[in-house]
């Protein structure tokens, strides 16, 4: 305890001086939203580069998994392609109507981005992944991301060759969900204590749901397209005070081993975005 003291009796100086300097920097970064943002995505390049090439250690011994989890999706992929199917011979005569149905139908509306993932956390109440896809690539905030096998989260920071994701395993993570069977719709949410299930709110109580029940994205989720898996169902909670099941679920994604994600771009929701803006515009 006497070297203690006696260390910093001589170093006073330099440790004020260090920190005041911390002091300074917290504050300049913390209310200054102009650097607040170059540091960010300084951290994120800096935390990109170290998971990366911790990433380049650890991927070696997991290349059995990652071919296997590959080549199921190949396959799923490969089973819908249009080659697969024959038409039947007819005699009968095809009459197509010249009125689109949709005029929408010409344009895409889902872009993916594969990526690989750099830095994975399950043990806080707030998770978080990196990705090696940034600005550069074309990914951006709010985009959704998935993994070969469900959800896997939403971007919420980018910088020039990464990205860190918001995962599912996060408190503030609030998803649009139906089931599968009958349709309902309801929220996914984590409540931050076990990383091996999530959370469906608001599913009526009319609705017929059992354990293994499929829940998948609905429609209104903007971030994802509809129908892809979220979990299966393992627990009903019947809550006496309302007329609402709350189910618990095993995600889709074994955010354990996530490796390889999708970045899903809403090209419509975009298109939307610039068409609000010049109409507001106009009415200002």
């Amino acid at each position: 305890m006497r070297n203690i003291f006696l260390f910093i009796r001589r170093y006073f100086n330099f440790v004020f001086f260090v920190v005041l300097q911390i002091a300074a920097l917290y504050i300049l970064f913390h209310y200054n939203k102009f650097h607040e943002a170059v540091f960010s995505g300084v951290a994120n390049e800096l935390t990109g580069n170290i998971g990366g090439k911790y990433t380049n250690i650890t991927y070696y011994f997991h290349l059995k998994s990652t071919n296997d989890q590959l080549a199921r999706e190949n396959e799923e992929l490969r089973n819908k392609l249009l080659a697969n199917f024959e038409r039947p011979d007819t005699s009968e005569k095809i009459i197509k109507d010249t009125i689109p149905y949709d005029t929408l139908g010409h344009y895409r509306k889902y872009l993916y981005r594969s990526a690989r993932v750099v830095n994975n956390s399950v043990s806080l109440p707030n998770n978080t992944f990196t990705i090696n896809r940034g600005e550069n690539e074309g990914v951006h905030k709010n985009m959704g991301v998935i993994s070969p096998t469900g959800v896997a989260g939403v971007v919420i920071n980018t910088s020039n060759n990464y990205a860190v994701v918001m995962s599912l395993l996060h408190r503030q993570t609030i998803i649009s969900a139906s089931l599968k069977k009958t349709g309902e719709t309801g929220k996914v949410l984590w409540d931050g204590n076990s990383p091996l299930y999530i959370t469906l709110k608001d599913i009526p109580k009319s609705a017929q749901v059992a354990k293994g029940d499929s829940v998948v994205t609905s429609p209104y989720a903007s971030h994802f397209p509809p129908g892809i898996l979220i979990g299966t169902v393992m627990d009903i909670v019947d809550d006496k005070s309302t007329g609402f099941y709350t189910l618990r679920l095993k995600p889709g994604t074994n955010f354990f081993n996530v490796q390889y994600v999708m970045v899903v771009e809403n090209l419509l929701k975009d298109e939307q975005a610039k068409l609000e803006g010049e109409t507001n515009k106009i009415n200002q």
